[in-house]
């Protein structure tokens, strides 16, 4: 039996991985906002759940409820960083509180979350981190920049932290989904949006996600199989592309990034010391 600690498992992919790994036997400990949002599973597996509340952006709250996690579990084998939503606007359209939200609960939340459990699992002396990141984590979307600010940052967060914590015999998964039918749209945070940008390619994003028109290939189901998959696999992947639409966007932006790259070869050198 595995012991997984997810957060934002009320809902959403969290709370579809919660309902897997419990019911093929595994304790969870599910970490939310809201006490009763899991109260007809705590029910069902009440010696395999245990119930974190802290929000992410209140850091002591956060390491207070992971410690007694810890030390309630003896050991806990996967930390999932799940928590997290999108605001939606044009950079100029996105208010100053609504950027400062997105980048405590989606950056700096994540961030701390991954430094509390550090000393735990370098302790045991075993235990993967699998963060749940997006496609946005390597490419964009207009009206998305926010959001992608925040996964693009823990994607280069943990680019770092792998290299440190592998000595320990720490273990970290980069998951990236494409547009997956979850809560994510519904759940997100709009800014006012400004008829100058109606004509813009952020425009027509607004319209696509209004009218149902962007395409949403993932399942959610399907995704959360993945993820799991992943995350017991003996050697792991660093990142984990899921869905065709991650696969193809990722594929495209890296190859043409790099192509890029390689075109800069000689002003790159001239810029070496002599």
């Amino acid at each position: 039996m595995m012991t997984w600690l997810i957060t934002g498992a009320s809902s959403g992919l969290g709370r579809l991985m919660t309902e897997k790994l419990l019911a093929r036997g595994d304790r969870v400990v599910a970490c939310m906002r809201r006490p009763d949002a899991l109260n007809a599973l705590q029910e069902q597996y009440a010696e395999r759940l245990l119930i974190c509340c802290f929000d992410m952006t209140d850091t002591q709250a956060m390491r207070r409820e992971l410690d007694n996690a810890f030390q309630a579990c003896g050991k806990i084998d996967r930390v999932v960083s799940n928590a997290g939503y999108g605001l939606f606007g044009a950079a100029e359209e996105v208010s100053d509180a609504q950027i400062d939200r997105q980048i405590a609960t989606n950056l700096t939340g994540s961030i701390q979350l991954i430094r509390a459990v550090l000393p735990w699992l370098r302790k045991q002396g075993s235990g993967r981190i699998v963060q749940i990141s997006s496609e946005g984590g390597q490419v964009a979307y207009p009206n998305f920049s926010l959001y992608h600010a925040s996964k693009w940052g823990i994607e280069g967060f943990l680019e770092a932290v792998d290299q440190e914590v592998k000595p320990f015999g720490i273990e970290v998964v980069i998951a990236e989904p494409g547009p997956t039918q979850t809560g994510f749209g519904a759940g997100l945070d709009h800014a006012q949006p400004m008829a100058v940008y109606d004509e813009t390619p952020a425009g027509k994003m607004r319209q696509g996600i209004t009218d149902g028109s962007f395409a949403i290939k993932g399942d959610a189901g399907r995704t959360v199989e993945a993820i799991i998959t992943a995350a017991d696999t003996p050697t792991p992947p660093f990142r984990v592309p899921l869905g065709s639409t991650a696969w193809e966007h990722l594929v495209a932006s890296l190859g043409g990034r790099l192509e890029e790259i390689k075109n800069q070869r000689e002003i790159a050198w001239s810029a070496d010391a002599p």
